[in-house]
């Protein structure tokens, strides 16, 4: 990548702002909100359609792949995902090819919610760009189109070829996405000649350093329900004659975990690995300070502790060990004022963060086993039931694979400092779909900062974010262009002998393997 097209490549984008801005801001007042299909399907579908247009123009080809699962379970139809290729105009056949998966669909949102303007219509404060979806995740996914965009402009061939995979169901658990990943993967399908994927649906540690994110934690989420009866009783008529529901699940939900966040069901830590030297120094160079956590998150004006008061501490906790939350309690009574009843059922809702190594079946069993035999030690007559609602396996990637080294020097390029390399304690299960499905490595390059408040009022996405997210990413795609090796899903290697596996990097596909020995 030549210092000329860098400096071209960084002018057209400064100079494209005010463009950027408005189609921004022409995608933000599209209702994507996927949490009610009922009454914004067609907003989706207009979103996909949108950029579709978008697309074509820019000479790509796109197609909208119908859902594979068709409806959700409540009858509704579900969005197609949109399918999108620009190929390079020169040996595009020898070149490596790209992924980059983003969504268009958003999180509800209204302005009696607290919003201090209309959360569909775009709004600038002080170089912020405020409006539902701005950073998440439909500014990021727009920065790729700015990117080939720019290459058109300047008469610059694509050093990679780019695939685009943009859905429409990722707030609502990505429907339909994880059956088409399956189908595309196959031989001559969609996914098969992918050697790497991108994607930005996630935000920097801090607002002012950038990282590259190479974890993130999995997910079970449970229910635990007792019932006492077959409707609501009155507390004063019939207070102390029955075995009461709520009674038996507090002291179930409080089995779970204690007060300084210690797991409390046997079995769960077992499968955590333990901390290698390597993995304990990438934290020394991470940017964080915990006061400031205290102030973002909130918690300085009330109790103004956390559970650990160091960097690391705090850090290994967020990412790299398990976790349990109480999430609420549904059936009984919750609204204001007061309600003397006896509620004839409660469910609990709880979840863990799973970390690699963990099984969500194995947690199932480990949680399932414990609220058994803790209800069993209530002698309680009431009816107790356990139920998983969802699982994922946690993810967990090499930051010195050649995808995140082309990433890490595209954003040193931009920044002048080389990223933080992190993990995340949520969960984005897409990421685990596309590396298992393809067996190609995934590089989450976040461009938004941790203070966007995706999913809350004020969403926003800083205007510099926008201008270095659509820098990065055109300079990740030459890095790419630069490695040198066989296209990764060309790589038919055998595994790798127990002497070979001695050499530095060991096996990775098309770049430490056969291929290259």
């Amino acid at each position: 990548m030549s210092s000329e097209f860098t400096a071209k490549f960084f002018q057209h984008v400064d100079a494209s702002v005010p463009q950027y801005v408005s189609e921004l801001g022409e995608a933000v007042a599209i209702p994507s909100v996927s949490a009610d299909l009922q009454n914004h399907l067609k907003d989706i579908i207009k979103m996909e359609e949108w950029t579709m247009a978008y697309i074509e123009k820019l000479g790509g080809t796109a197609e909208l792949l119908p859902n594979p699962k068709r409806r959700d379970d409540n009858g509704n139809e579900l969005p197609p995902i949109l399918l999108a290729e620009f190929k390079a105009t020169e040996n595009s056949d020898s070149k490596k090819t790209v992924c980059c998966y983003a969504h268009l669909d958003v999180q509800p949102a209204a302005l009696e919610d607290g919003w201090d303007s209309d959360p569909f219509v775009l709004t600038e404060r002080d170089d912020k760009l405020y409006g539902r979806g701005a950073t998440d995740d439909k500014g990021p996914a727009l920065s790729w189109l700015w990117v080939i965009q720019a290459h058109r402009k300047l008469g610059e061939d694509l050093p990679v070829n780019v695939k685009l995979m943009f859905e429409g169901m990722e707030e609502s658990g990505s429907e339909g996405m994880f059956e088409a990943i399956q189908i595309l993967s196959k031989e001559g399908k969609f996914l098969s000649d992918v050697d790497f994927f991108c994607i930005s649906d996630n935000y920097w540690l801090g607002a002012s350093k950038p990282c590259l994110t190479y974890g993130l934690r999995g997910l079970a989420y449970f229910s635990v329900s007792v019932k006492c009866c077959e409707q609501d009783l009155h507390s004063g008529v019939l207070g102390g004659t029955v075995h009461e529901a709520m009674t038996d699940l507090v002291q179930l939900m409080a089995s779970l975990i204690d007060s300084s966040g210690k797991i409390l069901v046997p079995g769960i830590m077992d499968d955590v690995a333990k901390v290698t030297p390597e993995e304990d120094a990438l934290y020394d160079t991470i940017e964080f300070d915990c006061e400031s956590y205290k102030k973002e998150n909130k918690v300085a004006s009330v109790s103004n502790k956390l559970m650990h008061e160091n960097k690391k501490d705090l850090l290994m906790a967020r990412w790299r060990y398990p976790t349990l939350s109480l999430h609420g309690i549904e059936g009984a009574f919750s609204g204001t004022g007061a309600k003397t009843v006896i509620p004839a059922k409660a469910i609990g809702k709880f979840s863990l963060r799973l970390v690699p190594d963990q099984d969500p079946s194995r947690i199932e069993k480990c949680v399932t086993d414990h609220l058994n035999k803790v209800f069993s030690s209530l002698g309680s007559p009431n009816k107790m039931q356990v139920s998983m609602l969802h699982g994922a396996k946690a993810w967990l990637s090499d930051p010195k694979h050649p995808n995140f080294e082309a990433a890490a020097k595209a954003t040193e390029k931009v920044y002048g400092l080389l990223p933080d390399y992190t993990r995340e304690g949520g969960s984005i299960p897409i990421t685990t779909a596309f590396e298992e499905a393809t067996q190609m490595n995934v590089c989450l390059l976040p461009v938004g900062a941790c203070d966007d408040m995706a999913h809350s009022q004020n969403e926003k996405y800083n205007k510099k974010n926008l201008i270095n997210g659509v820098k990065v990413l055109g300079l990740y795609l030459h890095e790419l262009g630069e490695l040198k090796g066989p296209k990764p899903s060309k790589c038919r290697c055998v595994e790798l002998t127990a002497e070979e596996l001695m050499e530095p990097g060991a096996f990775m596909r098309g770049f430490q393997c056969k291929c290259m020995m």
